[in-house]
């Protein structure tokens, strides 16, 4: 009867460290697709970032009185060079949105730079990277979602505090962006 007395003990001990193991390696997973979703994102916002000088260029050899739209891209672009954090980089983001808008709305007054073929690949080009950021970013939210979900329930949510687990952020739109464009004719 005593040998049966100590093993319940080690038997309860030792499904409570496997349970403890599991919560914890499922929650290095999930930080681990945040990360993972986040490097994803910020390649697409570097290659958006490094097309981004060729675009000015082109734009600026058919609309050089244009000054303040080119300074507004590049510091946009330079925003989101710097910036480290998701916050930092989700409000440098939208920034260069904005401005690139500019840019585009700029474009359209000059018909010879909409013809060239130049700036139609890197138009085309910037739009295809634009899509790959949305669905990076979706991917990523998605992944911070399951993230913050593994965080916050029981009984995971005790074990997560006690290993240091902290909420990752979401990468947010602007607000403007939310906004459906009114379009008339």
């Amino acid at each position: 009867m005593s040998s049966l007395g100590f093993w319940i003990p080690v038997a309860i001990l030792v499904v409570l460290g496997i349970i403890v193991i599991s919560i914890f390696n499922s929650l290095i997973i999930r930080r681990n697709r945040v990360k993972n979703a986040w490097s994803q994102i910020d390649v697409q916002l570097k290659k958006r970032t490094n097309l981004i000088p060729n675009l000015i260029e082109t734009v600026k050899g058919y609309a050089k009185h244009e000054k303040s739209v080119f300074e507004n891209v590049t510091k946009a672009r330079s925003a989101l060079v710097n910036a480290g954090t998701v916050e930092e980089n989700a409000n440098a983001n939208n920034m260069l949105t904005s401005a690139l808008k500019s840019l585009f709305a700029v474009a359209e007054a000059y018909p010879d730079l909409k013809a060239s073929a130049n700036f139609l690949n890197l138009q085309e080009e910037l739009s295809g990277i634009e899509n790959k950021i949305a669905y990076a970013r979706q991917f990523y939210n998605d992944s911070v979602l399951n993230y913050n979900n593994g965080i916050q329930v029981f009984p995971n949510n005790i074990f997560a505090q006690m290993f240091g687990f902290g909420q990752e952020e979401y990468f947010e739109m602007d607000e403007a962006e939310k906004t459906v464009p009114k379009v008339s004719f």
